[in-house]
């Protein structure tokens, strides 16, 4: 379904002054990077001071370094971009890139049979992470982007993921969950319950939202032998959407990037001691 602004992405920070005493400079630094989303991807010294809560001063030296670093970049008006630098560095997360380097040979097949949207997302907390997108020149509108944050109860990638999440993330979100947010069916906090319920039930998710645009969607779960790791989708205009013909082919896609990524987990073998699985 049709992707909602994230109530994360370019959140701005109360502005305080001075940072809080202690701060890590680390933090500061993210808090600049934080301050960049889809619709500022370029940025003057003073947005980015008002839009992470950094005093000005401190503000520049913080992107200073961060252009020396290559973490921002420069425009010749002065406003900062991202770098290259931090592109490189996402491109090694094994969650994000390696996840996508073992699932795209299975979605591009999916995208072939469909001509539609395939996506692939990943749960970050209390939000959905879309990793990779294909889409046909065609096929309906969504304003979903690669690495753009959901709202877990407003996708079919969400709800699946959600539907796979500890118990104190579902019920978070539901207890946050309000009217006309996401599938249509969804009228109450306790239609996302049921609705989570018949996801682990039948182990996928439908549905369909009227709102900017009719679009429907499928997802099934994508699992690495051990727990839900990523949620695979199908979404396309409402109007003649075959659930029929989605349905197994999502599922049986998300399975067969399932068995892969188990094939890969054993020959990694398992995780070295003091590292997290």
């Amino acid at each position: 379904m049709n992707e909602t602004p994230s109530s994360a992405e370019g959140s701005v920070r109360r502005r305080g002054g001075r940072p809080p005493q202690g701060q890590p400079v680390v933090e500061r630094a993210f808090a600049l990077l934080r301050s960049f989303d889809s619709g500022r991807r370029a940025q003057t010294l003073g947005e980015l001071a008002r839009r992470s809560g950094i005093p000005r001063s401190s503000a520049l030296r913080l992107a200073r370094t961060l252009v020396g670093v290559g973490a921002l970049e420069r425009l010749d008006d002065g406003r900062f971009v991202v770098g290259l630098r931090l592109l490189e560095t996402a491109s090694l997360a094994p969650r994000g890139h390696g996840l996508r380097a073992v699932a795209m040979p299975f979605m591009e097949d999916l995208f072939h049979v469909t001509r539609q949207h395939v996506l692939l997302a990943v749960r970050e907390q209390a939000e959905a992470l879309l990793v990779e997108r294909l889409s046909a020149l065609d096929a309906g509108p969504v304003r979903y982007r690669v690495g753009g944050r959901l709202p877990l109860a407003s996708t079919g990638v969400g709800l699946v993921l959600l539907a796979f999440a500890p118990p104190a993330v579902q019920d978070r979100a539901v207890a946050a969950h309000r009217p006309g947010e996401g599938d249509d069916r969804l009228h109450a906090p306790s239609d996302l319950r049921r609705a989570l319920a018949e996801v682990r039930r039948g182990d996928y998710a439908h549905g369909h939202q009227s709102h900017p645009g009719p679009m429907s969607t499928v997802a099934a779960p994508v699992r690495d032998g051990r727990a839900v790791v990523a949620a695979l989708s199908v979404v396309a205009p409402s109007s003649g959407f075959p659930d029929a013909g989605y349905g197994p082919a999502v599922r049986a896609t998300a399975r067969a990037i399932s068995r892969r990524l188990a094939e890969e987990a054993g020959r990694a073998g398992p995780p070295a001691e003091g590292r997290l699985p």
